[in-house]
């Protein structure tokens, strides 16, 4: 009886594995079939362009989904090393890889569980693919100020640098800039217009109004199936996922037999390794060598710092007057950082979009943000940012300077203030 049973426990978790990776493939951007999988396993060649498309699209989900067509397999090859790279994976194996993606199935099925395991991946994918049927405004963009993208090649100028070319790109970029407030404050306007005239419309008595998807929904009845088909493909991968966590467990063991099947000069430490608990007497221990780590590297940086202070003092003036601002740059950081603080009180502050909802003045206040403190948020970030935009400007200026004194013969003009 003990051996029949765990033959049927072998066969289940046999048939379990399959339906925990066709949850897993259609929860990602166009994921592949099990068999894929399968097959990446024993590192076969077939399986690994469909696992570079995979990576390419969850490692770069909004450029891979807004391109009219997909780069070459060379581009997302080379685009998936630099990511994963970026992102700190340990295996050097798959950065050897040939960029025409023929080989390296097993290496890539390897990066994916990567992914996978550090970080809410899955969540992210889901976040950025969701329909969206309300007015949206982003009240933080830590994500996307902590990884602006791939760092961008440095082209050395072949001869000296044009000032005038320089003028005009500054020229070029302030109109853009003033373009695209143009815009934003076109967009706002029409906002506006859309919550006021829908006023009272809306089932919901929380928002009141109508947002501008469900009032084209109102204009355009192919717009309203489509929408319905789009909800439809989203429900279909919420309820993926849900059965993907369910049998999340059948996966990590099957990767385990995927790690084993690796060759000995491959076998790396692929995932963080998990924290033991300690004892007491070996976190004090572990304690004392960090403070004597600290100490000697402090005994280290101060003669470097010093003679640093001492090289960079003959400067004069320029280097006051460049010191002086980074101070106040930190200072106002710092200051908002501590009027953040001050709120600790209040809700925390969401990260991501929040809905836009119009109310009157005497309304009773709902569940969100005012736009006070969203005005307040943002005229604190503002300050920054201003202040780090005049650092900037003073170093530009100091380095066209030193750039036209050098060139004898050179009438300087400066660029009529705003």
């Amino acid at each position: 009886m003990g051996r029949r049973r765990r033959r049927v426990d072998r066969g289940a978790a046999v048939g379990a594995l399959p339906e925990a990776i066709a949850a897993l493939s259609r929860t990602l951007p166009a994921g592949p079939s099990p068999e894929i999988f399968r097959r990446a396993k024993f590192d076969r060649p077939e399986a690994a362009p469909a696992l570079w498309q995979l990576l390419f699209r969850v490692l770069s989900p909004l450029s891979a989904d807004g391109a009219s067509a997909s780069p070459a397999q060379e581009a997302q090859v080379r685009a998936v090393k630099s990511e994963l790279r970026s992102q700190g994976y340990p295996r050097r194996a798959l950065a050897q890889l040939p960029e025409d993606g023929s080989q390296g199935s097993r290496e890539l099925l390897l990066a994916l569980a990567w992914l996978l395991a550090r970080g809410p991946l899955l969540e992210r994918l889901l976040a950025q693919t969701r329909v969206r049927l309300g007015d949206e405004i982003p009240l933080c963009e830590c994500e996307a100020l902590a990884r602006p993208g791939p760092p961008v090649p440095r082209v050395e100028a072949d001869g000296p640098v044009d000032i005038r070319h320089l003028q005009w790109l500054m020229g070029k970029l302030r109109f853009q800039w003033r373009k695209l407030i143009t815009s934003q404050q076109e967009q706002c306007a029409l906002l506006g217009k859309i919550h006021s005239y829908t006023r009272g419309c809306h089932s919901d008595r929380s928002l009141g109004h109508l947002s501008v998807a469900e009032t084209e929904l109102l204009r355009d009845a192919e717009g309203g199936q489509q929408l319905l088909r789009r909800l439809e493909s989203e429900n279909v991968c919420l309820e993926a996922a849900l059965r993907w966590r369910r049998q999340e467990l059948v996966f990590w063991r099957w990767m385990d037999t995927v790690l084993g099947t690796c060759p000995p000069e491959a076998s790396q430490p692929t995932f963080v390794p998990r924290i033991p608990e300690r004892g007491a007497g070996e976190w004090e221990l572990v304690a004392r060598e960090l403070q004597a780590l600290q100490e000697e590297l402090r005994g280290a940086a101060e003669p470097r710092r010093a003679a640093w202070e001492a090289r960079v003092g003959g400067w004069g003036p320029e280097w006051s007057a460049v010191q002086r601002a980074s101070r106040e740059a930190v200072g106002l950081e710092l200051a908002a950082l501590q009027r953040a603080w001050e709120r600790g009180g209040a809700a925390a502050q969401p990260h991501g979009p929040c809905r836009l909802v119009k109310s009157d003045a005497g309304a009773s206040g709902g569940p969100g943000l005012r736009a006070a403190q969203v005005i307040e948020v943002l005229r604190s970030r503002e300050a920054c940012l201003e202040a780090v935009l005049c650092q900037l400007q003073r170093q530009c200026r100091q380095e066209l300077a030193r750039l036209a004194g050098a060139l004898p013969g050179l009438i300087w003009i400066l660029p009529p203030g705003r």
